[in-house]
């Protein structure tokens, strides 16, 4: 796909490693171009993405000598901007793994996932107004929604970068773990996620990014499509067989128990 973004294809999920470890995965305008190029393909495929980078960094952020050359009409294209807006929409679940820096852009790409597995040297935050700009792809809406309004104000305002026990106990990432087992974690989830109704993931994800305003009616619409799907009448059919045939099992074993213990006092 390219040179700077590897992807790896799973059963059930796909794999796509930031690959610029000599730039700490720094965001440039090749990397923006293959990840669009990835979302085109699972908007089609809708598939679970598991994130992560190359090197021991997540991305360090964007690539500051592409990003000092551009200039205003760059700024209102929203370059990096309509990328992790892209990645964000996605129809299935995005899964980042947090590996050391995820800074300016790699820290608003990592805030465009749904959710987010940290590793003991992370370092996340943005950074930006310490070099003229501001977090302008995503940070000062998506970052509030995440770890509340103060948080992300002063991070945002004075650049603070949290370290992975702040971003876990901030709720930034889920969980923090040593690499491999971090990436382990996401196999495991998107693992789970291939179990579940892909209609009923797609649609709680619908619902996840909808609007304050679009609730409780989104859930509702979604569920009067759900409630008519063959796979809904299939899972729940197998469900109760499944608790039918416990039920059963567990009388069973209470009426065996049950008939032991009057043989043995029968014996004594």
């Amino acid at each position: 796909m390219s040179a700077t973004l590897r992807v790896e294809e799973h059963d059930t999920h796909v794999l796509a490693t930031l690959d610029r470890p000599e730039k700490r995965n720094a965001i440039d305008q090749e990397l923006v171009d293959a990840l669009h190029a990835l979302c085109a393909r699972l908007e089609v495929e809708r598939r679970t993405l598991v994130l992560t980078g190359a090197g021991g960094s997540f991305a360090a952020g964007a690539d500051i000598a592409q990003l000092r050359e551009r200039r205003a009409a760059d700024a209102l294209e929203g370059i990096n901007t309509r990328c992790f807006q892209r990645i964000r929409a996605l129809p299935m679940p995005v899964i980042s793994v947090l590996d050391g820096y995820a800074l300016g852009g790699g820290a608003e790409l990592a805030y465009a996932a749904d959710i987010r597995i940290g590793t003991p040297t992370l370092k996340i935050g943005n950074p930006e107004t310490g070099l003229g700009i501001i977090a302008a792809a995503g940070a000062t809406w998506r970052l509030p929604q995440i770890v509340g309004d103060a948080l992300a104000a002063e991070m945002l305002l004075t650049g603070r970068i949290l370290t992975a026990d702040e971003a876990l106990a901030a709720g930034l990432v889920s969980a923090v773990l040593e690499p491999e087992a971090a990436l382990a974690r996401a196999t495991e989830l998107a693992e789970r996620i291939a179990t579940l109704d892909p209609a009923a993931t797609q649609a709680t994800k619908r619902a996840l990014l909808a609007p304050a305003s679009a609730h409780p009616a989104i859930e509702l619409s979604e569920q009067s499509v759900l409630f008519e799907s063959d796979e809904k009448q299939r899972r729940m059919t197998e469900f109760l067989e499944r608790r039918s045939r416990s039920t059963a099992d567990d009388t069973e074993r209470r009426s065996r128990s049950t008939a032991d213990s009057t043989e043995r006092k029968s014996q004594r």
